[in-house]
């Protein structure tokens, strides 16, 4: 089970997964490289979801990581509970915290309350989405389909760019 564990941390992007860089296509390390994400900006009644992102994950990794910003623009709050993906079994919102040096990681079975005029970005070592069940390999400069659920809200579809494993987060979309 702690081998799984780090597994997940590592092809999620959470912690560091190889002693040494590994050649990206630019000839970087990962964590030095990255392809600018095409930043998009998806509205959907009061909520406006922000450059969607991920790393690639190496041949054979079960799980992905996903990131983004929710901001609410109205005057009350919504509940992002989940979603749907077609290159992954679930998707599931977790909370990342460090406590007295140790990591932990848990699922929001609850979901993720967006107050009015709140922006709350799921980002790494922080609320982060996570790819349960990846069905095959997510390669660097692919955009992934998927479908966010809230509670108010309903459903949004929104496209995931696929950085480099490493990458570093992209710029926001242009006025955010």
């Amino acid at each position: 089970m702690r081998a799984a564990c780090i597994v997940a941390l590592c092809t999620a992007g959470l912690v560091p997964a190889f002693p040494h860089p590994i050649p990206a296509s630019n000839g970087l390390p990962p964590a030095l490289s990255f392809v600018a994400a095409a930043a998009t900006t998806v509205k959907a009644g009061s909520l406006v979801i922000d450059t969607p992102w991920m790393r690639a994950t190496p041949p054979g990794a079960k799980v992905a990581a996903g990131y983004l910003r929710i901001t609410n623009e109205g005057s009350e709050p919504d509940r992002f509970l989940g979603g749907e993906v077609a290159f992954a079994d679930r998707l599931e919102i977790h909370q990342m915290t460090m406590t007295d040096s140790v990591m932990q990681m848990r699922q929001l079975t609850n979901g993720l309350e967006i107050k009015p005029g709140e922006t709350v970005e799921l980002k790494p070592g922080a609320y982060h989405l996570m790819f349960v069940g990846v069905k095959e390999q997510l390669k660097q400069g692919s955009r992934l389909k998927a479908t966010l659920r809230f509670e108010k809200t309903g459903k949004v579809d929104v496209e995931f760019d696929v950085l480099a494993i490493g990458a570093e987060p992209p710029e926001r979309a242009p006025g955010r």
